[in-house]
């Protein structure tokens, strides 16, 4: 009887389930910061390249793509 109430009281799987938890909501959050900020970093290299085509000679064939 002692035993049960014993591994009533031990908290390594809630410990367990709550660093899971963290480690699933960061994951959550990169994912979220990633896709905000890749049509940003999309956006800056597309105008780069685009003001580096336009400074090209006709003869070059310099692509964006």
């Amino acid at each position: 009887m002692q035993w049960l109430d014993k591994l009533r009281r031990e908290e390594d799987g809630a410990s367990a389930v709550e660093y899971g938890l963290l480690v699933a909501a960061i994951a959550a959050i990169i994912v979220i910061i990633v896709f905000l900020l890749g049509g940003i970093v999309k956006n800056a290299f597309s105008h780069t390249c685009g003001a580096i085509s336009e400074g090209t000679t006709a003869t070059s064939t310099s692509s964006c793509g």
